[in-house]
């Protein structure tokens, strides 16, 4: 039996001849940035955009952009981090303390708000220019459309567009989406995985549950 040919995950640009998309997690420099496996990027000008459109994210902040496995990310997808954040309970919202001088103790006994890590799940497809905002979950297998704008969590296999981008439907089932959930195909060796390509691809869920 001839061996598996599998792409490999550790090469930066896995399309012979094109330099427009990359394996991610070979690119990326940032330590609090966290990249899984085969998950893709690509931008019509230069991959090194991506960090570029990581924007406001300051190690003193200590948030994390945590991306998973086998995610699709589009050109020009932005995501908004908490160094963005501005008091936006007290009377004003400008940030006095950073200019230093007399201003210097303004946010004395006060901290800005910090929403959290910003987590990607596994198999997530984000749409050209979409923009996520900090803190935000999005789940297994999620949709998010071109151009929208994710302010809050996003339910695994949901279809969600619009600015603020509310939810259009569910890809699968209920059922359906507990079992893939259960069965976390992205997480399967890669040889199982390719042996499994033409089911993933399919429309066969049960099949593909019942896959040893």
């Amino acid at each position: 039996m001839n061996p598996m040919a599998t792409p490999d995950k550790n090469e930066q640009f896995p399309l012979k001849n094109y330099g427009r998309l990359c394996f991610l997690k070979n690119i990326i420099t940032r330590p609090n940035i966290i990249v899984g496996d085969y998950t893709y990027y690509d931008d019509f000008e230069d991959v090194h955009n991506f960090e570029k459109n990581v924007k406001y994210h300051f190690d003193f902040t200590g948030d994390k952009l945590v991306i998973g496995k086998f995610c699709m990310i589009a050109s020009g997808v932005t995501f908004i981090m908490n160094g963005a954040n501005h008091l936006s309970e007290s009377v004003s919202a400008y940030p006095f303390a950073i200019f230093g001088k007399d201003w210097q103790h303004a946010m004395n006994g006060k901290t800005y708000p910090c929403k959290g890590d910003t987590i990607i799940e596994n198999d997530v497809w984000i749409g050209f220019q979409a923009t996520i905002m900090p803190g935000v979950r999005i789940g297994n297998g999620a949709i998010i459309a071109a151009g929208s704008v994710v302010t809050k969590d996003v339910e695994p296999y949901a279809i969600v567009g619009g600015n603020p981008a509310k939810e259009i439907r569910k890809r699968f089932t209920d059922e359906q989406i507990a079992k893939l959930l259960a069965i976390q195909w992205w997480n399967w060796d890669i040889e199982k995985i390719t042996r499994n390509v033409q089911n993933l691809t399919g429309h066969d869920i049960d099949g593909l549950i019942q896959v040893k």
